[in-house]
């Protein structure tokens, strides 16, 4: 559980993706889907603490408008921790691989899609972006809160057509929202006593060293190399997740 920890935590700094680890972990281990999915939530949310906490100089230097962001994940994430409990899951983990592919291939095309529409420019003052943004972000939310595998992509995706560039301030950003995410998904699962403590708190020390591990190793690696691990995360989450 630890080790799986720290590979998801290391993942959710750059991408996401820790979930396709360390829930299927918890599955093997005899967690109840529902229980594993709870705890698996727990005990991520202080390794993507820690990685907001370790990109805190990239965050320094974003707009501080992209901060309205928090209010749609907040929302939204209350709304799929509820949700969880009151449809089936069939449907929606059916949808899951398509739109991770989706998103991801958004991600992949951001360069020539900001030649093409100016999107550098628009960033200066964009307001019309960031109102579908937070549109978009609060299904994101909605997402996470439900299950959240492949968010990271997702929120990605969105920050390069608000004409942002910079992956590792992108990650930075992507960091903090998937925190107040996975914060009151957390909250509403400890009260519904869904989560394994034992479990999640030894998967808790692993996601915070991997979180802050992931980070650091970002910036040595530099952004062109963290680009190709994102999108390599993408399709393989996509991948991974088609159900025959």
């Amino acid at each position: 559980m630890f080790v799986t920890a720290v590979i998801a935590g290391a993942l959710n700094s750059l991408a996401g993706g820790g979930t396709l680890i360390t829930f299927p972990t918890l599955i093997w281990l005899g967690v109840p889907s529902v229980a594993a999915n709870a705890t698996n939530t727990v005990a991520i949310w202080p390794g993507t603490l820690a990685s907001a906490w370790a990109f805190r100089r990239e965050l320094r230097r974003v707009d501080s408008r992209v901060y309205a962001l928090v209010i749609p994940s907040v929302a939204g994430s209350a709304a799929g921790a509820i949700l969880l409990y009151r449809t089936p899951g069939d449907l929606f983990d059916r949808l899951v691989p398509a739109l991770i592919a989706f998103a991801t291939c958004l991600f992949m095309a951001q360069e020539p899609i900001q030649r093409r529409f100016n999107l550098v420019a628009a960033h200066e003052a964009r307001s019309h972006w960031l109102s579908w943004t937070m549109f978009y972000q609060l299904l994101v939310g909605i997402y996470g809160g439900y299950f959240g595998a492949g968010m990271g992509i997702m929120m990605l995706a969105a920050l390069s057509l608000m004409g942002h560039t910079d992956i590792l301030e992108m990650s930075g950003v992507k960091n903090m929202l998937a925190t107040c995410i996975n914060a009151v998904a957390t909250v509403i699962f400890i009260f519904s006593e869904l989560v394994v403590w034992r479990e999640a708190t030894i998967m808790m020390a692993g996601a915070i060293l991997g979180g802050v591990a992931g980070a650091m190793y970002a910036r040595r690696i530099g952004p062109k190399a963290v680009r190709r691990i994102v999108i390599a995360i993408g399709f393989g989450m996509a991948v991974s997740l088609i159900r025959f």
